[in-house]
């Protein structure tokens, strides 16, 4: 049975890990295409439109990645999680219903306008198209985070017979860690895409420094990403003080605090020992943690031995903790480095360029180690307090999904190889189609 629990959650895991990655971009690439196609609108210029026909291109694939994995990922809910469904399908069924029906369907049924209808439908009508899309996409967001904080904290449920249903359904939906965990997210995809927009215009400057459509993405990008960033860490401390409220065997987890304490130290760096209870190697600045949790230097913060036997596995969630914070420290340095380099439609130097095409998928980097925190840092619960992981796990034989997981990753790896070829290639090319063609602009 260990075997078997271990197997269903490492091809859930990558399943998942592999999907959010094409949401948390097109959501933002979304809305990035509303703005070409208006920039194109109010000023006549035809250097927007030809930036929308290409930012469409890589929108619609990203769209088509997400939209697959997204489906073999639902099927696991059957065949590897079935006491999922038995215990909270009456509460998790409706709200992916939600999902289908007010975002889905929206998205679907106006995505075939803004793929081919630019040319054959009123401007006012394309453009509502792309509008519509781009809401469609956020509130796939909003009922896939509603789920998901409803199964951090859960609340709004009755239980009758054993299973639960909702008691009320505001209260399900609107539970107490949603409004911070949706801000979190969105304000992510708002990076991730900014630095994917920002690291794919650059590659294209290196090969052609004259291409002025790919100067002006380049900025705009920039400058999100540099009003996005800050945004970002007041509402990841928010969100991180809401945990803290909720569940706070997580945050002695990310934080690496085994013993309660008063003024609690920032460990910056060491390797959990779970042996000894204690952070190998620590790096740490006094009474830090303290301060930021609780906002006082004596607060006392609870440790990992009060909530024994139920506590998450440390390492994991203590690194992606970190490389988390690493990751949005350099993108907020690297948004307003470029702000400030790129003033005056100003060229970056050639070794900036390339550094933002090195930063081109930053945000899928601080986006899986967010849900590696997330995700893990509730174990041993599938639901907070109602449904332990190893409940809901099917009787799947181990050899079956140790092969499919083998399949999952093989796949998948050789899917994001293409995908990110892809997206280079089309963002190297011309505008017009042609190869791109460096020209002699001094940077």
């Amino acid at each position: 049975m260990d075997d078997v629990l271990l197997l269903a959650r490492a091809q859930f895991g990558i399943n998942i890990g592999f999907h959010i990655l094409f949401p948390t971009l097109s959501i933002a690439l979304a809305w990035y295409l509303v703005y070409f196609l208006v920039r194109h609108r109010r000023s006549g210029d035809a250097g927007w439109l030809d930036t929308y026909g290409r930012w469409l291109k890589i929108f619609a694939l990203t769209f088509a990645m997400g939209v697959v994995t997204g489906i073999v990922m639902s099927f696991q809910f059957g065949t590897n999680w079935p006491g999922y469904m038995n215990k909270v399908g009456n509460i998790a069924g409706p709200l992916l219903a939600y999902e289908v029906l007010t975002a889905f369907f929206l998205e679907a049924t106006f995505l075939g306008v803004m793929l081919f209808g630019r040319k054959r439908v009123p401007a006012w009508l394309y453009l509502l198209s792309v509008v519509l899309v781009a809401t469609g996409t956020t509130i796939s967001a909003f009922w896939i985070l509603a789920l998901n904080s409803w199964m951090q904290t859960p609340t709004g449920h009755v239980i009758e017979g054993g299973v639960l249903i909702a008691g009320n359904w505001a209260e399900v939906i609107f539970n107490p860690s949603f409004p911070y965990r949706l801000v979190h997210m969105l304000l992510a995809c708002g990076l991730t895409g900014s630095f994917a927009v920002a690291g794919l215009s650059a590659w294209r400057l290196l090969k052609a420094s004259g291409d002025a459509a790919a100067r002006r993405t380049l900025r705009t990008s920039l400058i999100v990403a540099a009003l996005l960033a800050p945004l970002q860490i007041f509402a990841g401390d928010q969100h991180g003080l809401n945990t803290l409220e909720h569940q706070p065997a997580k945050v002695a987890a990310m934080e690496g605090l085994w013993h309660t304490e008063r003024g609690a130290p920032l460990v910056l760096f060491g390797i959990p020992n779970p042996d000894t209870a204690r952070n190998d190697y620590a790096i740490e600045i006094p009474r830090l943690a303290s301060l930021i949790l609780t906002h006082d230097l004596d607060g006392e913060v609870r440790g990992l031995a009060d909530f024994a036997p139920d506590i998450p596995p440390v390492a994991p969630v203590f690194f992606a903790f970190r490389v988390m914070v690493g990751m949005g420290v350099v993108m907020l340095a690297a948004a307003w480095l470029g702000v400030w380099l790129t003033r005056r439609e100003r060229l970056p130097p050639r070794l900036a360029l390339w550094g933002y095409s090195g930063l081109t998928f930053a945000g899928w980097v601080a986006t899986v180690a967010g849900w590696l925190v997330t995700e893990i840092g509730r174990q041993p619960w599938l639901v907070t307090g109602i449904l332990r992981t190893h409940e809901a796990v099917g009787t799947v034989p181990p050899a079956s999904l140790g092969a499919s997981l083998a399949g999952y990753v093989g796949t998948y790896a050789l899917m994001l190889a293409a995908y990110v070829v892809v997206v280079a290639h089309l963002a190297s090319k011309d505008l017009h189609g042609t190869p791109a063609v460096a020209s002699g602009a001094p940077a």
